[in-house]
């Protein structure tokens, strides 16, 4: 039978990477206001009306902290995702295509 460290290769290149995208994805709201911003700029405002139910605050946190990870930048008054955060669409998409199979 094979140890938990030999599973674990299996699915990830190298030990902790899925351990890496939870700290980005795994709070709440994180994906949600991925998701908005993939389709392009958006201010506060527009985020705080397209993600249900975030309170101002943990949206000004959430982004704070998305920012701070280098997923999104702030420009002229508008959040974008990065090149790093652009890299996140591909996981959201499984995500979704994962939601919509098993809802």
């Amino acid at each position: 039978m094979a140890n938990l460290n030999t599973l674990s290769v299996n699915i990830e290149p190298k030990e902790g990477c899925i351990a890496s995208a939870m700290r980005v994805l795994g709070q709440k709201w994180t994906a949600l206001i991925l998701r908005d911003l993939n389709s392009g700029p958006k201010r506060f405002c527009e985020l705080e009306h397209s993600v249900d139910n975030i309170t101002p605050r943990v949206l000004s946190k959430r982004l704070s902290d998305l920012e701070s990870q280098g997923i999104v930048s702030l420009k002229d008054s508008y959040y974008n995702l990065t090149k790093k955060g652009s890299d996140l669409m591909p996981t959201l998409k499984q995500m979704a295509s994962w939601g919509n199979k098993y809802p």
